[in-house]
């Protein structure tokens, strides 16, 4: 297996402008389902966990696939149910309470798994069902709440006896890298909402924030550390390889979320996610969301003479002064006004190290605005991992210092999880 990226001597420069090198044919698992393993839901009634990600090859949605393509017809395949996570089935609301209904192409009804947070499958509705099958993309952060929907189907289809199905998508920031912090046990929770206690589907292991794993081999590693038990079946992409990018692929990019546009924003999400929680816009409601940072009062110049003092790990980004306007931002943050704001512009993106990136950016914001900086702690801690690296960061320690007191528990991690590995 490809070794964790821990430090600036194991990476290679690939420009951002350079064309992808397509790497020979890459079938979702999707594909390999319906071509080589049809037979794990012939004649079965199956409900299907998915969203607008859900695609083969030439852009055709596992919801047509299994409800009438020939080959899911052939294996008198049933499909009667939908589950869709945060975003909804087609992937474009933003807001809690994401409502259900109907798939209008097949009238097949939709159970949404996200209202005040994400949700788990209701026993009632996994009665009388088959099996489960599930296909979502991940995005290679361990903030990404569709690996909770997962988590809690798996969780649910264990407790009813249903067996599960993921369908295994490529990790789009490849699976080669692999980048603290961990996530202190302590801020995770790996359950659904119950009394007295709310879901953290953005928190759910002491797993890195970058953790080099695809969704089907998150779907191992979970329904082994969490002891789930689930009758779990994973249907691996043919084709990929660990240190493929997406869109070296050939496979069709659908955003997985109305922020994230982009290979560059998906890219760049982990190393800005914490900044939801606090008082920085992270460009929501513009053309390039997580692909900036900035505040009516941000003082964009001296923060990036700051950044500009540092390799950051070995570079891949460069800052730059840039004010944005987002209108009518989903986070309610500054929408209408022109803020001072800094774009962060991806130069090398097998250099980019996205923890650096966050503790250099949370340092330098601190270190220019102690007064005017805001955090909501447990929001913040919750995502960048660790509320250790951000007190030390916000009292001035030096960013790489921070984030290399974690790199033993990052090599620690990468270890474990090759044996939940499926590519090479």
């Amino acid at each position: 297996m490809v070794a964790a990226c821990v430090s600036a001597a194991c990476v290679h420069t690939v420009h951002r402008d350079t064309p992808a090198v397509r790497v020979g044919r890459i079938d979702p698992g999707i594909t390999v389902l319906l071509e080589d393993s049809v037979d794990l839901i012939r004649g079965k009634r199956v409900a299907l966990l998915t969203n607008q990600t859900g695609v083969d090859r030439s852009g055709t949605s596992d919801i047509a696939l299994l409800a009438h393509g020939a080959r899911a017809a052939a294996a008198d395949v049933h499909l009667v149910l939908l589950f869709s996570p945060e975003h909804g089935i087609g992937g474009a609301e933003d807001k809690t309470g994401v409502p259900g209904g109907r798939d209008p192409a097949t009238a097949l009804p939709i159970v949404s798994l996200y209202g005040e947070t994400t949700l788990a499958p209701p026993d009632s509705a996994l009665h009388g069902l088959d099996a489960l099958v599930i296909d979502l993309q991940d995005v290679g952060s361990r903030t990404w709440t569709y690996v909770a929907a997962m988590v809690y189907a798996m969780q649910s289809a264990a407790r009813t006896h249903l067996p599960v199905i993921v369908l295994d998508r490529p990790n789009p920031l490849t699976g080669s890298r692999v980048e603290g912090p961990i996530l202190d046990s302590a801020l995770a929770h790996s359950e659904p909402s119950a009394p007295g206690r709310n879901a953290r589907p953005y928190a759910l292991y002491p797993i890195p924030l970058r953790h080099g794993l695809t969704m089907g081999e998150l779907a191992l590693f979970y329904n082994d550390v969490l002891g789930l038990r689930a009758d779990l079946h994973v249907i691996p992409v043919r084709g990929w390889r660990r240190e493929v990018w997406f869109d070296e692929t050939g496979l069709p990019w659908v955003r997985p979320s109305p922020n994230l546009p982009s290979a560059r924003s998906v890219l760049l999400y982990p190393a800005l996610v914490a900044f939801e929680s606090s008082n920085l816009s992270v460009g929501r409601g513009t053309a390039a969301p997580f692909e900036w940072i900035g505040a009516p009062w941000l003082d964009a110049e001296r923060v990036i003479k700051l950044l500009r003092d540092r390799d950051l790990g070995g570079g891949g980004v460069q800052f730059a002064v840039e004010s944005f306007t987002p209108e009518r931002p989903t986070d309610g943050k500054y929408g209408g006004r022109h803020i001072p704001g800094i774009h962060v512009e991806v130069t090398a993106r097998d250099q980019v190290q996205v923890a650096r990136v966050a503790a250099a950016l949370l340092w330098a914001i601190a270190k220019t605005h102690p007064d005017s900086l805001r955090l909501d702690t447990l929001g913040f801690d919750t995502r960048l991992g660790s509320a250790v690296a951000r007190r030390a960061l916000l009292r001035g320690d030096d960013p790489d210092d921070v984030i290399d007191a974690g790199l033993p528990d990052v090599v620690a991690f990468e270890r474990r999880s090759r044996q939940y590995m499926l590519y090479r």
